[in-house]
């Protein structure tokens, strides 16, 4: 396996659009970080994750996906009344789609009631 050497994005707390980010990285990097985690050598194998828990990642991403494009949408302009609640509107509808989509696993379906 044969690819550039780039870093992970680190998840910060109080910057939580990264989390979206390191998602999408270890997403694209699934067989990388698989060979790494599968090295017995490197102690890592707790780390593992199993296909369930890359498919559960990948709803995940999806989920974030519509929080950050929020996010920079907000970011770009000074935000008043006539853009936010449409937005909101926008935000809590595809919430309500995700929590009622049978492709989404229990643990989204949880996650997204919370979230709205």
């Amino acid at each position: 396996m044969r690819m550039k050497v780039t870093n992970m994005p680190r998840d910060v707390s109080i910057w939580w659009n990264l989390t979206l980010d390191m998602l999408e990285y270890a997403l694209n990097h699934c067989q990388a970080v698989d060979s790494m985690t599968q090295d017995r050598a490197l102690g890592l194998r707790k780390y593992e994750l199993d296909d369930d828990e890359w498919n559960l990642l990948e709803q995940l991403c999806d989920i974030l996906k519509i929080l950050k494009d929020a996010t920079l949408y907000f970011s770009r302009a000074t935000p008043n009344l006539a853009t936010v609640i449409p937005a909101m509107d926008l935000i809590n509808k595809k919430l309500t789609t995700y929590s009622l989509n049978p492709k989404y696993s229990p643990a989204i379906h949880a996650a997204v009631g919370l979230a709205k």
